[in-house]
C-alpha cells in the first residue's frame, strides 16, 4: 500500500482561496447592484405617487381670498368663496355681540368664546366657513331673508343644526362650531383669508 503524503506544500490551495474570494466579490457586487436597482425603481414609483397628492394649480391659486368689508353693514352677513367652499362674513351688531357674550361657555357642546373666534380689535367681524360640521350642508343665515334659526346665527336645513351669533353649535346633531379659517386684517376694512 502506498503512503499518502499529507504534508502541506507551499502554494497549494491558494487557488481555491482566491477563487472563493472572487466569488464573494462577485456575489457582493450583484447584491449591491440588485438593491440599488430596486431602490431606483421604488423611487421612480413613489415620486409620482406623492406628487399627485399635492394641491393642483387651481387650488393653489385659490389658497387665499381677499375681501373688502367696507360695504357690509352691522347685522349683515355675506357669502364669499374660499378654496371652493362657502365663506360666511358677518358684521355683528352690539346686541349680537352681547347675546354671544352672555352665553355660559360651559354649557356649549364645543366651548369657545366670541373672543376666541374673532381677532383682537375686530370682535364685530365673524368669519367662518359656511359648512355645517354635521354632514357638510350649507347653513342658512348669511343671505338676505334666510332663516337664522332660534339662536340668531345660522340654521342648517338638512338636519336642523342651529348656530348662535358667534357660529357656535347650540342645537342639533352637529358636533362642532362652524370652522374659523385662518385670516388676518391687512387694513381696517380688508381681510385676507388663508
Amino acid at each position: 500500500m502506498a503512503s499518502v503524503d499529507t504534508a502541506y506544500q507551499p502554494g497549494e490551495g491558494q487557488g481555491d482561496h482566491a477563487e472563493a474570494e472572487d466569488g464573494y466579490r462577485r456575489r457582493d457586487f450583484l447584491s449591491i447592484a440588485a438593491v440599488s436597482f430596486g431602490g431606483v425603481g421604488a423611487a421612480g414609483v413613489l415620486v409620482p405617487l406623492v406628487a399627485q397628492m399635492a394641491p393642483s394649480a387651481d387650488v393653489l391659486a385659490q389658497s387665499t381670498t381677499e375681501l373688502d368689508l367696507s360695504a357690509i353693514q352691522p347685522g349683515q352677513a355675506v357669502k364669499a368663496s374660499f378654496r371652493k367652499q362657502p365663506l360666511f362674513v358677518r358684521n355683528l351688531t352690539p346686541s349680537e355681540i352681547a347675546d354671544a357674550d352672555k352665553v355660559a361657555v360651559s354649557t356649549l357642546r364645543d366651548p369657545q368664546t366670541l373672543e376666541q373666534r374673532t381677532r383682537e380689535g375686530h370682535k364685530n367681524w365673524l368669519i367662518t366657513l359656511g359648512v355645517c360640521t354635521h354632514l357638510g350642508c350649507v347653513p342658512l343665515g348669511a343671505g338676505e331673508g334666510e332663516s337664522r334659526g332660534e339662536f340668531g346665527g345660522y340654521f342648517c336645513p338638512c338636519h336642523g343644526s342651529a348656530y348662535d351669533t358667534a357660529g357656535r353649535i347650540r342645537k342639533g346633531p352637529a358636533p362642532k362650531n362652524l370652522e374659523v379659517p385662518p385670516y388676518k386684517f391687512t387694513s381696517p376694512t380688508t381681510v385676507l383669508v388663508g
